[in-house]
């Protein structure tokens, strides 16, 4: 699971480089899914489906904007003052990683750049909780608590997961929550914490390709994401911090 939470690091960090005004989407996936089949690994993500939803068609999700998750690349071009959302999931010898993070394009609103900065804290204030001897909700409750403090919502509709030999795995790891409740953690148990935060409403609808999350209000949303395993003590990222 190291390496396969490296591999998705290693994406993030190429797509970082290349997210810039003027590239179309597809072009970022394509270039993902490249260096992940370098690394004799498969891109997760590819032909994964979910309840009645088409296969989903990329090797990374690509978000932009008021997307919340799951955006399908294409030939939408990426514009300056945009954000996006990339969660990139690797298949490495039967065992799985997943991340995502959220690019600015260009220069953004500095209310946009306080939306990033505040969930990519959440993130790390969850992933505080992920101790052994805590409860899964004691994660939730710590995201929920310090995303609404700043004056912003956390979608209730998706949730983080355990990982390992499935990209999906239990426990669910919501982003809202009561502290003191839920699966106890126990030492090892690696879990995928993503908080997804929308600057207005926590509600979502889904496109018309039956993939793509929208926040209802149509206004932004940030998402980050590491993989960590559950310790005696400080948590350990296996999706490196960027």
């Amino acid at each position: 699971m190291r390496e396969s939470n490296r591999i998705a690091c290693e994406v993030l960090d190429l797509i970082e480089q290349h997210a810039k005004p003027g590239v179309e989407t597809i072009e970022l996936d394509r270039l993902a899914e490249k260096h992940i089949r370098s690394r004799d690994a498969i891109p997760a993500f590819k032909g994964y489906r979910q309840g009645n939803s088409p296969p989903y068609p990329g090797s990374i999700c690509a978000s932009v904007n008021n997307e919340v998750v799951h955006g399908i690349p294409g030939e939408r071009i990426l514009n300056e003052g945009d954000i996006l959302s990339v969660d990139v999931g690797i298949n490495k010898n039967g065992f799985f990683g997943d991340s995502a993070r959220t690019y600015p394009i260009g220069t953004i609103a500095p209310e946009i750049e306080r939306l990033l900065k505040v969930t990519r804290k959440a993130l790390f204030v969850g992933i505080a909780e992920a101790r052994s001897g805590n409860r899964v909700h004691d994660i939730s409750a710590a995201i929920q608590e310090y995303v609404e403090a700043a004056g912003y919502s956390v979608v209730r509709e998706l949730v983080g997961h355990g990982i390992g030999r499935s990209l999906h795995e239990e426990p669910a790891v919501p982003n809202y929550g009561k502290r003191g409740t839920g699966m106890k953690l126990v030492d090892g148990m690696v879990l995928a914490i993503e908080p997804m935060v929308n600057s207005g409403t926590f509600r979502v609808k889904v496109a018309k390709d039956g993939w793509t999350i929208l926040t209802a209000d149509g206004k932004p949303s940030a998402h980050y994401e590491h993989s960590v395993i559950v310790r005696n003590g400080d948590a350990e990222i296996l999706t490196k911090v960027a």
